[in-house]
């Protein structure tokens, strides 16, 4: 079977290796799905890299999430009011937070400037809103009732896709500006702007197919660039005190991210280069895990936990480790310390949640796997789990519940409604999950409608 990352990339289910979470989202416009990498780790460290940029544009940093895209492109976007996606290939290329918070600055300016909302509003083309409507409406579904604004996956294939992402050069001029003076208040450097930026030179020479998707979407020009210079020379470098620990945080985050996307040979060979021992061993872990060098995979991480005896993350990286190995009780002891250390993460809860499950454990899984959900719906694996240890409790109706709600979460609303439908014949009429279910089913049947009227 080879080792466990090459199991893990055949993408044919949500698999969560080496402590990145690979998960599928239906798209809101008719294309392919996007890939998302879910991370407690690395979402944590992104989520301190953006806290001042999104403080200074008015947002909330805990509502906001930056979720990073499987595409080795290099691309930034948002389209919903709760989440700005970052391709992967992104933040590979930068090499500073600095860069990074720029980019979450110009995306957070198109959000605090009201041009997602306009668009949603505004949106021409009778199909693509139906679209887009059909998308929100199931994932407010698979939320639950009284959730709030929810973020859905999008790609950039389609004419219809690329229409919908595609910013007027005044947007784009409106987002650097108000991007600049975020990253003022914030006291970043704003030549990270500039060095984004540079990333992109020469691209507008290229044909459409060949440039990166950044530039399709986000139109440059000479006279854009150029505010942009002025921007960085007349802002020019922060002096906040905190930039040593965004740097650390985004080397942490580019760390995970690497090692997880390159070959184990690339990444033992550049152990040393974020400048970090921590984030150093935390690297050799992964590359040794994927090398089946269970040994020295344990060996590594237990020395970085040593550095740092409190770090969640790390505790959860070693119980994913022993996870794959089949050590399940000792994966799940490891993943209960990293939710001790910090209940209130949804990745976190799932991971224990999943360990107890594989360690015979379904009832207690329950709990954990329930938490999870309710912080973050998005996790399909995590519904999967919560699914498998409502069935092995013998609560049907729940777990046809769940099914329903993790089709939905996807876009097959054909097996969603057969399952919401099972759902509500098993739960309590009026119940909260009754309601969620009907919830579900009726996004189906409405699916349905629309696509008998086509």
């Amino acid at each position: 079977m080879g080792s466990p990352m090459i199991r893990a990339m055949t993408f044919h289910t949500l698999t969560r290796v080496a402590s990145i979470l690979i998960v599928s989202l239906a798209l809101a416009l008719p294309a392919r799905a996007v890939t998302l990498l879910r991370d407690a780790d690395m979402e944590y460290a992104l989520a301190q890299v953006a806290a001042p940029v999104l403080k200074a544009a008015g947002l909330s940093a805990s509502r906001t999430k930056i979720l990073v895209v499987d595409d080795s492109s290099l691309n930034a976007f948002v389209i919903s009011n709760d989440a700005i996606y970052i391709h992967s290939g992104l933040i590979s290329r930068m090499d500073r937070a600095a860069m990074l918070q720029a980019v979450i600055a110009h995306e957070a300016a198109h959000i605090a400037n009201g041009h997602i909302t306009r668009r949603m509003t505004n949106i021409g083309n009778a199909r693509t809103a139906a679209g887009l409507g059909q998308a929100l409406a199931i994932l407010a579904a698979a939320a639950g009732a009284g959730e709030g604004a929810v973020a859905i996956g999008i790609g950039t294939q389609s004419a219809a896709e690329r229409a919908f992402l595609r910013h007027t050069r005044a947007e784009e001029s409106s987002a650097d500006q108000s991007g600049a003076r975020y990253l003022r208040s914030a006291g970043i450097d704003v030549t990270g702007m500039l060095d984004v930026f540079r990333l992109f030179r020469g691209q507008e020479a290229l044909s459409e197919s060949r440039q990166d998707p950044y530039v399709r979407s986000h139109p440059l020009s000479r006279d854009r660039l150029r505010a942009i210079e002025g921007f960085a020379a007349a802002y020019g470098t922060g002096g906040a005190s905190d930039a040593a620990a965004w740097d650390y945080w985004f080397m942490r985050a580019k760390g995970k991210l690497t090692a997880y996307s390159r070959r184990p040979s690339w990444t033992l060979n550049r152990l040393g280069e974020t400048g970090y021992q921590d984030i150093a061993l935390m690297r050799e872990a992964m590359a040794r895990h994927r090398n089946s060098d269970t040994r020295r995979a344990l060996s590594a991480i237990d020395r970085a936990i040593a550095l740092r005896p409190t770090d969640p993350f790390l505790y959860d990286l070693k119980g994913q480790i022993l996870m794959e190995t089949q050590q399940f009780a000792a994966a799940a002891n490891t993943h209960a310390r990293a939710v001790q250390l910090r209940p209130n993460d949804g990745l976190l809860q799932a991971g224990y949640g999943r360990a107890l499950l594989a360690a015979g454990n379904a009832r207690a899984a329950l709990p954990a796997l329930e938490q999870a959900r309710r912080i973050d719906f998005r996790d399909g694996s995590m519904l999967r789990d919560l699914s498998v240890a409502y069935a092995r409790s013998g609560q049907r109706g729940m777990a046809s519940l769940i099914t329903a709600e993790r089709y939905a979460l996807r876009g097959r609303l054909e097996d969603a409604g057969i399952h919401a439908k099972r759902a509500t014949g098993l739960l309590a009429v009026g119940s909260g999950p009754w309601q969620r279910a009907q919830d579900v089913l009726l996004a189906s049947e409405r699916a349905e409608k629309r696509n008998k009227r086509r």
